[in-house]
């Protein structure tokens, strides 16, 4: 099974570079892409939070792309922000960056180089106190340890669940072993086995499970343990 898929969201109105940045990113087997071809349908879709990353135009047909990063972060979008512009100038770089862009990247551009800001970004922007990540019912926020449910009551959990969760989601719908869990979350710790994995896997049900029927987010696989979407 592949690994979870970053969403990237393009907002530009040339139809033909949508398209084909759509088609190269999808290409990788990282992202899946959403388009837009204006900043209406942007704003509302990136307020959606569906989007990891935000690719936006500066010139946009009903408003300047700077007025619409402007907006989305004035709606608590947190998600990166890249600024497309067809402008080579110090002054369009830094009114982008100042309006909420992470970054200005200037047309014609190689998409290689634009992947690799997108990489970037999205390895900073998951390691920082912004990230927010949907696992079933709950906004995992990892910076803060806690889950919030649909009903806005918060799930507190220890630094390792913290770190299970993390682990798992990045993994998407692959399975993980016991060992790789043990690896990734513990280290190399002699003293530490899998029943000190499954006791953690254990007290992190009894806290995010609906009920006890049965697991419904995090599922036993032969060997291992997953997320399920």
């Amino acid at each position: 099974m592949a690994n979870r898929k970053t969403t990237i969201l393009i907002v530009d109105d040339d139809d033909d570079l949508r398209a084909e940045l759509a088609e190269q990113i999808t290409s990788t087997g990282e992202f899946t892409a959403q388009h837009a071809a204006n900043a209406a349908a942007g704003l509302e879709l990136a307020q959606s939070g569906g989007a990891g990353l935000i690719l936006l135009d500066l010139d946009l047909p009903d408003q300047d792309g700077r007025d619409t990063c402007r907006a989305m972060r004035a709606s608590g979008v947190s998600a990166p922000i890249i600024m497309l512009t067809g402008r080579d100038e110090e002054d369009t770089t830094i009114a982008g960056l100042e309006a909420g862009a992470n970054d200005c990247v200037t047309k014609p551009f190689r998409f290689s180089v634009l992947l690799a800001r997108i990489r970037a970004h999205l390895r900073h922007h998951e390691n920082s106190e912004d990230a927010v990540f949907q696992i079933g019912p709950y906004e995992f926020q990892p910076s803060a340890k806690v889950l919030i449910g649909p009903d806005q009551k918060k799930v507190r959990l220890t630094e390792k669940e913290t770190n299970i969760l993390k682990y798992l989601y990045r993994s998407g719908e692959k399975p993980v072993s016991r060992d790789e869990l043990l690896r990734e979350v513990w280290g190399y710790n002699a003293t530490v086995t899998t029943h000190t994995l499954e006791t953690h896997i254990y007290r992190l049900r009894q806290k995010i499970e609906p009920d006890g029927r049965g697991p419904k987010i995090l599922i036993t696989e032969t060997g291992g343990y997953r997320l399920q979407s």
